[in-house]
């Protein structure tokens, strides 16, 4: 066997949220399919969930390794994971995680695998591999744009992003900033050095950032893709309620049904969801919808003492709220839904891109709001603005926007724009996954000085 062609092995390091380790969990897959052997690193508690969504075909390529963090005050191992923590003890959850660098340095040590690949908020995990004198690549579940963009920020503080249409402003750059608060703005050494960056994207989606993100970083950017997954894979076991709310879509005319959903870890203030509710009482009959509503672990509050007074009798048939839980991936590929009114996560983006649904961004956090930009960009999505001096969402801003998606000309040019840049990334999938794994094998076989 040819050193080119051996079985690489692989320690992935994910950060603790479960928007990291799916992507992760799917570039894994994909790696182990084209030969590597990939060990799977996080703690006991995320592991338990991470379990159940290997298939059997990976169970001997895919190994899990628990990492022990120490217990903190209020912090058991129970809450080793950002699933379900308090916002207060999240800064609580990071010094954890950043402690437990003496107990992922035994592991690197015993595994000595040929390569790290690890997320941006473990800057000192490529420490450890430098020091024995492995590789790392960093893998940050975000497009080329919001990452040069994030790294743009940090070390030139002050200065304007180059790419005009991306720059934030208002709420959008309030966001921004408090999200990254813990980084140190204008310093170097809080940021990752990789001998490699994978980025969740492709060549056909935004190739002028891949480019400029490789010159600025000073080493390779590589694509790797939608990380699409099979659909019988993603799809979930048989429920009561999905199947009623399936019955339900079936009822409702081709791509007139709008998925509103805004991730798995972000919750909507009461003044959000009321002003969201009489948005989409504006939008009138013609367009339905299935919202889904979560709130915090432990808050005894519902949706009906949430919504606006009489909201679920006034939209009837019209419309579905769902608590908690969701077949997303059914609902995306249901023929019944034309738009999906987004956070913009990007492991949302890159599944809704992935079903060829047209995009309504409406960013809540984080980094967000470059994702929302990119698309607009790019011809994928409409956003819902908010206003920048009271960062306050607007009913009727929210009824245009999604009126503007759904029906239209606009609303066809961009359903149009939609299934043309699935049908490029679908054809692509495979060639730029190839590409990657051929450009970390040459990296595992380079000396590293």
């Amino acid at each position: 066997m040819g050193e080119e062609d051996r079985r690489v092995s692989v320690l992935m390091f994910p950060f603790l949220a479960h928007g990291h380790i799916i992507p992760y969990l799917g570039l894994a897959k994909n790696l182990s399919d084209r030969g590597f052997l990939i060990h799977l690193c996080s703690t006991p508690i995320i592991l338990v969930s991470v379990k159940k969504m290997i298939p059997e075909k990976y169970l001997d390529s895919i190994r899990l390794v628990e990492l022990h963090l120490p217990e903190l005050p209020g912090l058991p191992p129970s809450c080793h994971t950002t699933n379900g923590l308090p916002r207060d003890l999240q800064p609580t959850l990071f010094k954890a995680l950043k402690m437990s660098k003496p107990n992922f340095a035994k592991i690197m040590e015993t595994l000595t695998p040929d390569l790290l690949v690890f997320d941006f908020l473990q800057v000192w995990a490529e420490g450890v591999a430098r020091a024995l004198n492995i590789p790392a690549v960093s893998f940050y579940n975000v497009s080329a744009a919001t990452s040069s963009y994030i790294r743009f920020a940090i070390r030139n503080p002050g200065s304007e992003y180059p790419f005009q249409p991306l720059r934030l402003k208002g709420y959008s750059e309030a966001i921004f900033r408090a999200a990254f608060s813990h980084l140190k703005f204008g310093e170097r050494d809080s940021m990752p050095n990789p001998h490699m960056v994978l980025v969740r994207s492709s060549m056909e989606m935004e190739p002028k950032y891949i480019e400029f993100y490789s010159q600025f970083i000073g080493c390779k950017v590589v694509p790797i893709g939608l990380l699409a997954q099979d659909l019988e894979e993603q799809m979930e076991k048989p429920h009561h309620d999905k199947m009623e709310l399936l019955e339900w879509l079936w009822k409702k005319e081709e791509g007139s049904v709008v998925y509103i959903s805004f991730g798995s870890e972000y919750f909507l203030s009461r003044e959000d969801i009321v002003e969201i509710a009489h948005g989409l009482e504006l939008v009138g009959s013609n367009v339905s919808f299935i919202w889904v509503l979560r709130f915090p672990h432990g808050e005894q509050v519902s949706a009906e003492d949430s919504l606006p007074k009489g909201f679920l009798k006034r939209i009837g048939e019209s419309g579905r709220i769902v608590e908690g839980w969701a077949p997303q991936v059914e609902i995306l590929n249901h023929p019944s839904v034309g738009g999906f009114l987004t956070h913009c996560g990007w492991n949302s983006i890159m599944e809704t891109l992935n079903f060829a649904v047209p995009i309504i961004a409406m960013p809540m956090h984080s980094d967000q709001s470059v994702n929302a930009k990119l698309l607009v960009e790019m011809g994928l999505a409409v956003e819902i603005t908010r206003d920048d001096d009271t960062h306050r969402l607007c009913r009727e801003v929210i009824a245009r926007t999604v009126k503007e998606a759904i029906g239209g000309k606009s609303g066809e040019g961009l359903k149009t724009r939609v299934k043309d840049m699935s049908k490029r990334l679908k054809m692509k999938q495979k060639e730029e996954m190839d590409a990657a794994a051929m450009e970390l094998r040459k990296l595992c076989v380079t000396p590293h000085g």
